[in-house]
């Protein structure tokens, strides 16, 4: 399905998720919460923006690692803020976060879920970006080095994170950057990918649920939780085929070394030990469209049922500081 196409295809379901999700939690540098900061980058595209906390212990004699979260469609850096808790995360755990802004349609106005959604371009063809060639890959490179000339930096450990079409941009990122990341963790998003030749070795942690309606682990179409039809757009790849692409590409064995279930929260760890690299994949049984363990931004009748099985910030945090970057 084209561009174009798909963007007449959401007509159909972007208003009705809009009825219950009207908020756009867009806010200036003066109503960010304390200690975050809006900074501005400029890119060949013109200039865009990012929300960072950098914790209160921060010092620049000692290198610092960097957490990047992209939000999801239609969101903001304020939905990313509220309801993943990566900046109390931060503060405990010493390292800077950074939140970009996916681009919208009309950049003279803030954004709104309904008239003007932010979105990545995620490889996917999906969305306005994709119909503006947004080169959101240049946006995060430029936003690194821009980072790390007024941070220190811990060059061997930057990591991604990101939900649902941020999860998706994450895989790209991971495929696309000439800057070497540590590790990336996508939730509940897609690898869109299709010329696979990532530059190189990293880990890789992706977390999604068994009930998904918008992000289905069989692949296939999004619904809605409260049933219907399916919701058009472009058909989403099985979960594991495309994890077998990333298995194939760090030539893991293709049997996990690991595979553990406990409290309905299942972990398969591939790769054979030895190597530093390693890809984590983790399913909640029962979980909807939402971060797991963090504040639901989206109604459940809609997108399906949040959890407490788990904290997804906590699950990241703990994968990513157990990995630096490593060479091919």
């Amino acid at each position: 399905m084209s561009v174009r196409a798909w963007s007449l295809a959401s007509v159909v379901w972007l208003p009705v998720l809009a009825v219950l999700w009207l908020g756009t939690d867009w806010v200036s540098s003066h109503g960010l919460p304390p200690q975050h900061s809006r900074l501005v980058v400029k890119t060949d595209q013109g200039d865009r923006e990012c929300v960072i906390h950098v914790p209160a212990d921060y010092d620049d004699t000692k290198p610092i690692p960097l957490v990047i979260m992209l939000h999801g469609f239609g969101g903001t850096a304020g939905y990313a803020i509220r309801e993943t808790g990566w900046s109390a995360k931060a503060d405990r755990e010493t390292f800077i976060i950074a939140y970009p802004e996916a681009s919208r349609p009309d950049r003279s106005r803030p954004p709104n879920f309904r008239t003007n959604p932010q979105a990545w371009n995620d490889g996917s063809g999906r969305f306005q970006s994709a119909m503006d060639n947004i080169d959101d890959v240049g946006f995060i490179e430029e936003l690194i080095d821009q980072l790390r000339n007024e941070y220190t930096l811990d060059a061997g450990r930057v990591y991604i994170t990101g939900f649902s079409n941020g999860g998706s941009m994450a895989f790209r990122l991971a495929a696309e950057l000439s800057f070497p990341v540590a590790a990336i963790a996508p939730v509940a998003g897609t690898c869109w990918v299709e010329k696979f030749k990532p530059r190189r070795t990293f880990s890789l942690c992706y977390l999604t649920g068994t009930a998904d309606p918008l992000n289905p682990i069989q692949g296939g179409y999004p619904r809605l939780a409260l049933g219907g039809k399916e919701q058009g757009g472009r058909a989403k790849p099985a979960v594991q085929s495309f994890l077998d692409q990333w298995i194939k590409f760090l030539d893991f064995p293709v049997v996990p070394r690991l595979d553990v279930t406990d409290n309905g929260v299942r972990k398969r760890v591939y790769g054979d030990g030895q190597e530093k690299a390693e890809i984590l994949y983790i399913t909640v049984d029962g979980l909807g469209h939402h971060w797991a363990g963090g504040v639901s931004q989206a109604p459940n009748l809609l997108v399906g049922m949040p959890t407490d099985k788990l904290k997804a910030t906590d699950t990241l945090w703990d994968f990513f500081r157990s990995h630096e970057a490593v060479a091919k």
